[in-house]
């Protein structure tokens, strides 16, 4: 298959055309919760030393505090007003999200979307799993209303109705994954809004971000005075069709309160000193995964955490305090890039030059993706291509392996860090 493959782009190479995707028959299952791919040759976005896979920390400095013990696959801790790395575990692995993606969902459509335009839900997006907000298709809500709903409670349903204002799924994915590509974000790739994987048939090679470019998304989010608004409430009226009771009185809407799921901002069983705001994420296959920020005396550490073994509070606590306490003393071992730097995609690790602009879902254990030709001539080569590699599949290719055991689905998000 791999002479096929490699045929293919010798292919295309040669027709001069653009690349796109095309699925092809191929090899061996890739398992949901596959550990992230290593870092292709090249200086990584932020610095050379970013591209480690194990703990990175200055070392030479005295006087440090120790690093907390934290068991989690990634994470982070910079400092937001300088941008300086100070320390961080495997920042450019790439892993699944869960719903720290929602932030780049809010980063995306906060600026496209009027926070007043009324919104009719579909019953698709009502019907969305995991955790919701709980809509009907026979009202209308707010924008703000669903931006608060999204970032506050994690509700997957808002996540939906959202890509629909926004002109539909396809095209918030591929608005979600130019905006990641514009704030080099470039471990970062979006195969649904709201971070869902096993349910959608996603996995970590098709959708997937990293501690680091949680960093980044979080910290050019938070410049948005109506994002911050969404993550730092801590409650809000949720409109809903009227009671009986309240018909009675007259009332032609209803309503109740919803709460924000980050335990850690001011009034929060887990309150931190500081807390700016933040998002936590939940799914089996993603683990514990949570992004925040927060001020003390002036100063902002931002820290992401990914793959934790439980609920993050504690761990993004001691990860924030070991920031603050570092904070101009460490020598930096890297640096958030701004958007747009051109320096940064020169440092990209290997990220796709062009992002799929809607859900892989159908990349699963009989799947692999090629890049072939695009255009009228990609088409033509593609057709071809795929035809050739389907005859000699049937004619040379050993009987198909039994088909894997169905995925356990996904249970509802963590309430909270």
């Amino acid at each position: 298959m791999r002479g096929k493959h490699a045929a293919a782009r010798r292919l295309a190479a040669a027709a001069g055309a653009p690349l796109l995707c095309l699925p092809l028959l191929a090899g061996p299952a890739v398992p949901a919760a596959a550990p992230a791919a290593a870092a292709a040759p090249g200086e990584p976005v932020g610095g050379t030393r970013l591209g480690e896979r194990g703990i990175v920390v200055d070392t030479t400095t005295t006087g440090l505090p120790a690093l907390p013990k934290i068991k989690a696959a990634s994470y982070l801790i910079a400092d937001g007003g300088t941008g300086e790395v100070l320390a961080a575990k495997d920042p450019h692995g790439r892993y699944l999200p869960a719903s720290t993606l929602k932030a780049l969902t809010a980063l995306t459509l906060v600026a496209k979307l009027d926070p007043d335009r009324r919104v009719r839900p579909t019953q698709h997006a009502c019907d969305v799993e995991g955790t919701k907000v709980g809509m009907t298709p026979k009202m209308e809500y707010r924008v703000s209303d669903l931006f608060h709903a999204l970032m506050m409670m994690s509700a997957n349903d808002a996540a939906v109705a959202l890509a629909e204002a926004n002109g539909g799924m396809r095209k918030t994915l591929a608005d979600m994954n130019a905006e990641a590509r514009r704030i080099n974000a470039l471990d970062t790739l979006a195969g649904s809004p709201n971070g869902l994987d096993v349910d959608l048939g996603l996995n970590v090679r098709t959708q997937h971000t990293s501690s680091y470019d949680l960093a980044l998304i979080l910290r050019e989010a938070m410049k948005n005075a109506e994002f911050r608004g969404y993550v730092q409430k801590l409650s809000h009226p949720f409109p809903a069709p009227p009671t009986k009771k309240q018909r009675k009185k007259g009332k032609k809407i209803g309503g109740y309160p919803i709460y924000t799921h980050n335990r850690m901002l001011p009034g929060q069983p887990f309150a931190y000193q500081g807390m700016l705001g933040g998002k936590n994420g939940y799914t089996i296959a993603a683990g514990q995964t949570f992004v925040a920020e927060a001020q003390r005396g002036g100063h902002t550490i931002i820290i992401a955490l990914m793959k934790a073994d439980r609920p993050p509070s504690r761990y993004a606590a001691a990860l924030l305090d070991w920031g603050f306490a570092a904070r101009g003393k460490a020598r930096p071992v890297g640096v958030l890039v701004p958007p747009g730097d051109p320096e940064a995609a020169k440092k990209d690790t290997g990220s796709p030059g062009l992002l799929p602009d809607a859900p892989l879902a159908t990349d699963d254990s009989t799947r692999r993706w090629l890049l072939v030709g695009g255009g009228a001539v990609g088409a033509v080569l593609a057709v071809t291509v795929l035809t050739l590699v389907l005859r000699r599949r049937r004619r040379y290719s050993a009987p198909a392996a039994p088909s894997a055991p169905p995925v356990p689905p996904v249970p509802r998000e963590d309430t909270g860090p």
